[in-house]
C-alpha cells in the first residue's frame, strides 16, 4: 500500500485531501498539531500523530516510523489578517516549519510532495485576470510572502536534492468543515453569521472579488497532483470565475433564506482588490478541472453547518 503523510490532515482542507486518499486506497498518516483542526475531522482509517510541524525532532520521529513514500502539505498560518499582525509567526511556521518538512522529505527519500500555496495572496494585483502561473509574483502581505517563500525554497531542493514536487496555487477555498471562528474564509463567517441571525461584517463596499473553488475539488487536485507526472511544478487550483464579496453574501443569504442585513467597515490591508485564477495549466496536465458550481458548493456548506 502507497503510504501519504499529510501535514495538517485535522484541518479544513487536509481533512479533505486525506478522506479522498483513504478512499482512493491509499495508506495515510496525518500530522497534526490541532491548533486549528479537529480530531473529530481525521478518518479513522488514517495513523494520527499530534505534532507541530516546528518541532523538527518530533516530525523526524513520525517519517521514521511511519515511512512514507508521498507527502501532501497542507500545514500552516493561513489568516492574511493576523500575517500582517504578527509576521514572525506566519514565518516561523509556513518558512521555516516547512524547511523541517523539507529536511525529513530528503532524509527519508520522499517520492514527491505536494505543497498547498496561495494564488490569492502571492499574485497581488495582476494586470490582467484571470491570473497565469508565469503573472508577475507580487504578494501584498507576510502571508503571501511566506508562501512564495517556500515556493522557492521546493525549486531548490528539487534542484540539489532532486526531490519531486508540486506546488498547488489555491484560490479561496470554501465548504464543509471550514471553521468560522478561526482562520475562516468569508464564506464560513457569512455561513454562520446569518444561520445564528447575527450581523456580518463586509470590509471596505463589499465589490472585491474572490475565485471561490469548492473543498472537494481542491482534494482531487491534490490527489491529481501526486499521480500524474508533471513537467511545470505550480499549478494554480481555482475556477476562473470572479465574484463579488457582496454577491457571496447575498446568495448565502438566499440560500439560507434569512433577512438579516451585513454592515460595512474599512478596508483590510494586505488584502488584494480582484483576482481569479487561470487554471489551464491544471487541466493539461494534473487532468484536473473543477466540477462544483458555485451555488452548489454553497448549498453543501449551508447543509453542513446547519447539521453540526
Amino acid at each position: 500500500m502507497v503510504s501519504v503523510l499529510v501535514t495538517g490532515g485535522a484541518g479544513f482542507i487536509g481533512s479533505h485531501v486525506v478522506d479522498l486518499l483513504v478512499d482512493q486506497g491509499y495508506g495515510v498518516t496525518v500530522v497534526d498539531d490541532l491548533s486549528h483542526g479537529f480530531l473529530e475531522y481525521v478518518n479513522p482509517k488514517a495513523e494520527f500523530h499530534k505534532v507541530d510541524i516546528c518541532n523538527q525532532s518530533k516530525l523526524g520521529d513520525v517519517f521514521e516510523k511511519e515511512k512514507p513514500s508521498w507527502v501532501v502539505h497542507q500545514a500552516a498560518h493561513i489568516d492574511v489578517r493576523d500575517s500582517v499582525k504578527n509576521p514572525v509567526h506566519d514565518a516561523r511556521v509556513n518558512i521555516l516549519g516547512s524547511i523541517n518538512l523539507l529536511e525529513c522529505c530528503r532524509k527519508y527519500d520522499i517520492k514527491k510532495i505536494v505543497f498547498a500555496s496561495t494564488g490569492g495572496a502571492i499574485y497581488g494585483e495582476p494586470e490582467h485576470l484571470p491570473a497565469k502561473e508565469d503573472q508577475p509574483e507580487a504578494p501584498l502581505c507576510p502571508y503571501g510572502v511566506s508562501k512564495l517563500a517556500f515556493e522557492k525554497y521546493l525549486g531548490m531542493y528539487h534542484q540539489l536534492h532532486d526531490l519531486d514536487y508540486a506546488s498547488l496555487r489555491y484560490a479561496n477555498v470554501y465548504g464543509p468543515r471550514q471553521d468560522p471562528l478561526g482562520e475562516a474564509g468569508v464564506v464560513a463567517i457569512f455561513t454562520q453569521k446569518i444561520l445564528d441571525q447575527e450581523t456580518p461584517l463586509i470590509y471596505g463596499d463589499g465589490e472585491q472579488t474572490r475565485d471561490f473553488v469548492y473543498v472537494k475539488d481542491v482534494a482531487k487536485a491534490n490527489l491529481q497532483a501526486l499521480r500524474e507526472k508533471t513537467r511545470d511544478k505550480i499549478f494554480n487550483i481555482g475556477t476562473g470565475i470572479e465574484t463579488s464579496v457582496n454577491e457571496i453574501y447575498g446568495k448565502l443569504r438566499d440560500l439560507a433564506e434569512s433577512d438579516t442585513r451585513a454592515v460595512h467597515d474599512k478596508p483590510v490591508k494586505g488584502e488584494v482588490r480582484n483576482i481569479s485564477l487561470d487554471c489551464g495549466l491544471a487541466e493539461r496536465e494534473l487532468k484536473w478541472a473543477p466540477t462544483t458550481n458555485l451555488n452548489l458548493g454553497l448549498q453543501e456548506t449551508i447543509k453542513w453547518f446547519r447539521e453540526k
